[in-house]
């Protein structure tokens, strides 16, 4: 994927392409350097993130980024033809692969069909989601709160690459990552699973450095293994029954007061005397059958992780 910045100085119009992080800011080491008052030392920074996605992540800059005269408060997901305004400066996004998939419009429908055609894999899918966030963005000014959740995402992010994992997308205050593979495989649950122990980790750690939240930051996970449809659309997202359990499952852990749900496509490749007799069976909105669960607070999967390695 090929994506631009471009922005007029003067007269000239100027291109620059984003890299796998790109920063913009009145420092001199910034990639993009705004000699504007308006403009933070570090102000921002685009970001590459998953399979071909770029995200505009504001520093916790005082005057705030912007995409279409909207100010951001979280990483924000950029999409072709998007006006993004740093101080008085007016950047346009444009993304080749969005203009290619434009000019798809114009191939027989047999073509179109083999440029969109989505590939059918083995996942292991991770929703991690911060609970009580409209409560927790009542309390904070927007400078301090796009400090916090930048800092959680860019954690978050680092944590599921280290164990292998892809970043699908950041919906709000909640990260979608899986693990693809082309067959089933029994290994994934182990990095899905340390990986949600780590969230967990970097999400207590934000408790520490933001006391200005009364409430403590907390997250629920839910954990599902199964086929998806992968490469959908312009972001390259998976679809499926597969997500959309693994979104019901992170919403019930909620309902259990838990922290990590576990399907039981996912958890049955768990050493047996982890879940043995703890499973349970709950109903989930989509599906008319129960389905058989496994739920775990964070000291349990510390636990199992220990015994395991």
């Amino acid at each position: 994927m090929v994506a631009y910045l471009k922005y007029f100085n003067g007269e000239d119009e100027q291109q620059i392409e984003c890299s796998t992080v790109l920063t913009i800011g009145r420092d001199k080491n910034s990639d993009i350097v705004l000699k504007d008052l308006m403009v933070s030392r570090n102000h921002a920074m685009i970001r590459l993130i998953g399979a071909g996605d770029y995200y505009l992540i504001d520093s916790g800059s005082s005057n705030g980024s912007y995409i279409n005269k909207k100010r951001v408060a979280m990483p924000s997901l950029l999409k072709n033809g998007d006006q993004v305004k740093i101080g008085h400066l007016i950047f346009t996004f444009e993304d080749e692969d969005d203009k290619n998939n434009k000019k798809s419009d114009s191939l027989s429908l047999q073509e179109t069909i083999v440029v969109d055609s989505p590939e059918i894999k083995h996942n292991t899918i991770l929703v991690a989601d911060i609970r009580g966030f409209t409560s927790i963005s009542e309390q904070v000014d927007i400078k301090t709160l796009t400090r916090m959740m930048n800092k959680w995402f860019h954690n978050v992010s680092n944590a599921i690459f280290t164990n292998g994992g892809t970043v699908d997308k950041f919906i709000g205050d909640c990260v979608f990552a899986r693990w693809e593979s082309e067959t089933e495989d029994k290994a994934a649950i182990i990095p899905a699973l340390r990986s949600a122990w780590l969230i967990n980790i970097i999400t207590n750690k934000l408790n520490q450095s933001f006391s200005e939240i009364s409430e403590k930051i907390r997250i629920g996970v839910g954990i599902n293994s199964g086929i998806a449809s992968v490469g959908i659309g312009q972001d390259n997202t998976a679809l499926g029954d597969a997500v959309n359990i693994a979104f019901r499952l992170e919403n019930a852990s909620k309902m259990l007061d838990t922290d990590v749900v576990l399907s039981e496509t996912a958890y049955k490749y768990l050493p047996q005397e982890s879940w043995k007799g703890k499973e349970q069976h709950i109903r989930v909105k989509g599906k008319r059958d129960t389905i058989r669960i496994l739920s775990l607070k964070f000291v349990e999967v510390e636990s199992l992780l220990q015994n395991i390695n």
